[in-house]
């Protein structure tokens, strides 16, 4: 592993060069790799595996048509490679988890039954092993019980593979029945397309998680996009420039300086008056959002989160809520003034960008 200095803190890092594909490869030669789900990361994480040589199989319930039907479309073949999941745990050797927490619950006995000794449970996200106690997924003795968390949704997952540059994923050893369970862990990291791999454990992944995605990743940010556009348009801006002062400006444009050289390098390449309001403002925003912050870990840390994702998304009507909900962010003005403004944008060019990678969008699960 490499030693690299983030901000003042050293880390172990395990990149590319120290852990090669051709590595991965000899780690997993012997093994099949039985990929549970096929909805979110499934596809991305299996089929980046399958281009880089490593033997895949899916494991999807045949009443989900719409996952069994797009894996079939994939190139997983029924009776092949495609299997009913208790058949693909009997079949496989590492055991992707890769269906949604809520439904991990549901699954686990059907996996647990058919788990051998000396198998790994690989999870990308530490949700039921952390939260046992709500969701009983408890493993056997047996099996290595690994993480692999790429830090990208499944779309970003196989389109940074395409394009050769990958996607950061955490990695981490619940349980070592093998010897092998570290070794393994990180062999599936690279071959899944890791650009490189960083320690974790299965909490402290799912507690930064669970708080990134509540929070600045998703939540957060569509609550300040929503509550910046609505003061815009109350002070009689048009739905046009709300929105590409809230939205298409930042994701367009500054987010990409971002990710090239930091904030401080989009910072020196905006404008005077642009820096001096940020700085100013860049405090005041801290400062207001520390407190929620701190009530949002709170509730990952001490299950309330978990507690609700289980009694919602298991639910019968949660598909319904889910509609209801994804229905009112689209049709919501800024929203609908977001689809205009996306419609304008160069087509060839966004449909370039998705080519070969439908299908896959999603953090973490299936």
């Amino acid at each position: 592993m490499a030693l690299i200095d983030f901000g003042g803190v050293k880390e172990e890092i395990t990149t590319r060069k120290e852990f090669s594909l051709a590595k991965a490869r000899k780690v997993l030669k012997n093994e099949t790799v039985a990929v549970i789900g096929y909805g979110v990361q499934g596809p991305a994480q299996a089929l980046n595996m399958k281009d880089n040589g490593i033997n895949v199989i899916i494991g999807q319930a045949k009443e989900y048509a719409r996952d069994w039907n797009r894996a079939v479309k994939d190139g997983w073949v029924p009776g092949k490679t495609l299997f009913p999941i208790a058949e693909a745990v009997k079949r496989g050797t590492i055991i992707q988890m890769l269906v949604s927490d809520a439904a991990q619950r549901l699954i686990w006995p059907t996996v647990k039954e058919n788990l051998k000794k000396g198998d790994a449970l690989y999870f990308s996200h530490g949700f039921s092993i952390v939260y046992k106690k709500q969701t009983g997924v408890i493993p056997p003795k047996d099996v290595d019980v690994i993480i692999v968390a790429p830090k990208g949704s499944g779309t970003n997952v196989r389109r940074n593979f395409l394009s050769g540059s990958g996607i950061n994923s955490s990695f981490g050893v619940f349980q070592d029945a093998t010897g092998r369970a570290e070794e393994r862990c990180k062999a599936v990291g690279i071959a899944i397309g890791s650009g490189y791999l960083f320690p974790t454990t299965f909490e402290r992944e799912v507690y930064s998680d669970l708080t990134g995605e509540r929070g600045v990743l998703m939540g957060a940010l569509a609550g300040v996009m929503q509550a910046q556009y609505d003061v815009l348009r109350k002070y009689g801006h048009s739905p046009s420039e709300a929105f590409n002062e809230t939205v298409e400006e930042l994701t367009q444009s500054l987010i990409r300086l971002v990710d090239e050289n930091g904030m401080d390098w989009m910072y020196s390449n905006c404008s005077v008056t642009a820096q001096h309001g940020a700085l100013k403002w860049r405090p005041i925003f801290r400062q207001a959002n520390l407190p929620v912050f701190e009530k949002l870990y709170k509730s990952v840390k001490t299950g309330k989160e978990t507690e609700e994702v289980i009694k919602d998304c298991g639910g019968k009507d949660y598909q319904k809520f889910l509609a209801a909900k994804l229905a009112e962010i689209h049709e919501s003005e800024m929203w609908r003034a977001g689809a205009a403004v996306r419609a304008l944008r160069p087509q060839e060019k966004a449909k370039e960008i998705v080519k070969g990678v439908k299908g896959t969008g999603g953090r973490g699960e299936n």
